[in-house]
């Protein structure tokens, strides 16, 4: 607990009164200032673990923003549950936060807002939450706009560039262009105008998983990939659940592969 309230308050009331007692008074009104402030703080702020909740709320959201929920939206969500290892007063969590975020006219800035003060300044927990929101937009084959809408909403918020998101997309096989550049408007976002995600046949594009033009040089790939493996690997993701852990090595596997398969086309070592 942070006693600057209690130490200034006790400083205040010794200059005011000249005695020990103000002092007192002082520093007690300043206690409670402090926790006050900290119980807020607490509210606020997700717990350890806490990100359950506004995860599933924002899957419930994604799966109905399309108008309905499919079956294999459904399946995702149960999958999760059982790769997140959720006990059973967890996974009653979720399934209430998944019911609650596809309710009709749900507004998921304020979940998504909540899932930013989760990651605080961790990209590289970030990244899983995306990963995750990502299987959902994608769980029927090629996203509804309303989807890809709530998905640029939740990256915007985590700091996570259209690019960088692009490069996501296209780790599953999924190419797309955004075209109007980050622009947000409403609840979603996608102000942009854009080319929704298609599913390619030729797996990833290795560029598009390094966020880099295929004319780039020696220089810039290297740079790009030693950015991207560094924000990707799972050695910095600490406490976050297996799942989530496993899809931080899926994804520098795949940033790995991108990038020999570049080195390979363009004769560097």
């Amino acid at each position: 607990m942070n006693f600057t309230g209690t130490i200034i308050g006790f400083m205040l009331g010794m200059w005011f009164t000249h005695n020990m007692l103000g002092g007192l008074i002082g520093g007690a009104l300043g206690f409670m200032f402090d926790a006050s402030r900290q119980q807020q703080q607490r509210r606020r702020t997700p717990a350890q673990g806490g990100y359950v909740a506004p995860l599933f709320t924002l899957i419930g959201a994604v799966a109905k923003a399309d108008g309905r929920i499919s079956e294999a939206e459904i399946a995702i969500a149960e999958r999760l549950m059982a790769r997140m290892g959720l006990d059973q007063d967890q996974r009653r969590v979720a399934i209430d936060a998944f019911n609650e975020g596809k309710q009709p006219e749900f507004n998921a800035a304020e979940v998504i807002d909540e899932l930013r003060q989760w990651v605080g300044h961790r990209r590289d927990h970030a990244f899983p939450v995306i990963d995750v929101i990502i299987e959902t937009v994608l769980a029927e084959g090629n996203p509804s706009p309303e989807k890809m809408a709530i998905l640029r909403q939740l990256a915007f918020a985590l700091r996570v560039s259209d690019m960088e998101l692009m490069a996501l997309m296209a780790m599953k096989g999924y190419a797309w262009n955004a075209g109007g550049g980050r622009s947000y408007g409403g609840q979603g976002g996608g102000g942009g105008s854009y080319t929704p995600p298609q599913r390619t046949t030729q797996g990833p594009d290795p560029y598009a998983v390094l966020g880099i033009q295929r004319d780039a040089d020696d220089r810039a790939i290297k740079r790009a990939y030693r950015k991207l493996i560094s924000e990707h690997h799972p050695d910095r993701l600490g406490d976050l659940p297996e799942d989530m852990r496993r899809r931080a090595e899926s994804r520098a596997s795949e940033i790995n592969a991108a990038y020999e398969r570049i080195k390979a086309e363009k004769g560097f070592k």
